[in-house]
């Protein structure tokens, strides 16, 4: 079995060690010793936009907004799923994931980045999408690990209240919202619902037949028609009171 072999480093926003790695045919991103991703897991990617673009299929000339690159895996679905009218923007925090999509995962997703249809803006997504205003009938968050971030402690602030009204802002009128996640999360969900949003839980395999290692995709949209069928419905938040935080009886003096 041939060894891992470490074919470039650079730095989070964090300042931690972001690492790709090759094995044989295929790759990883490693982040301060904890796998990101890998170019075998990759089904969820492809999920994300066959659910978040599922209502635009005989869409005319759709416009699309990708959070995060990764292997490319998600951008490619789109593309291949979207007219050749379509204009998608990824929005990328990280050189080193454009050029490493160039230099080395081409073979992988083949080189979605060369298509005409693609427009790249480097730089944090929370600036760029929340000055926009009704531009986009999708957008695909795979932004970090999800909801709970991993790289880069300011990428909480997209998936903030704040952060989930700039991406409904963001939508035209029967837009779409997806976003991926390694976890589930109740947090979230509620703050999708407070944003306006109706919303669809979707359990996805990590990697094609896998039927133990899971991730999950959220699809809201304001126009509950637009949603993929299927899904489970949001979960009711839970308030726990403990003990130690239970109001106690003053004591009478």
């Amino acid at each position: 079995m041939n060894p891992r072999v470490k074919l470039a480093t650079t730095r989070t926003p964090d300042g931690g060690e972001m690492v790709l790695f090759q094995h044989d045919r295929d790759f990883s991103i490693v982040v301060n010793g904890q796998d990101l991703m890998h170019s075998r897991q990759h089904e969820s990617e492809l999920e994300l936009s066959r659910l978040g673009c599922a209502h635009l299929t005989d869409h005319a000339a759709p416009r699309i907004l990708i959070g995060g690159l990764g292997m490319g895996y998600t951008l490619r679905q789109a593309l291949d799923m979207l007219c050749l009218d379509a204009h998608v923007v990824v929005s990328e925090l990280l050189d080193a994931v454009v050029k490493w999509n160039r230099a080395f995962f081409g073979e992988l997703n083949g080189q979605p980045l060369e298509d005409s249809r693609v427009d790249i803006q480097m730089g944090d997504i929370i600036d760029f999408i929340t000055p926009t205003k009704c531009r986009f009938d999708a957008i695909l968050l795979d932004v970090d690990n999800g909801p709970r971030a991993m790289t880069d402690s300011r990428n909480r602030r997209l998936y903030s209240d704040e952060g989930i009204r700039a991406c409904r802002r963001a939508l035209r009128e029967g837009g779409c919202l997806a976003v991926w996640s390694a976890e589930p999360s109740r947090n979230f969900e509620q703050i999708l619902l407070r944003s306006n949003f109706h919303v669809r839980r979707f359990r996805v395999p990590a990697y094609r037949g896998s039927k133990s290692q899971s991730r999950f995709v959220w699809v809201a949209s304001e126009d509950q028609n637009k949603l993929p069928p299927g899904g489970g419905a949001p979960r009711q938040s839970i308030r726990t009171t403990s003990k130690d935080n239970r109001k106690r009886p003053r004591r009478k003096r």
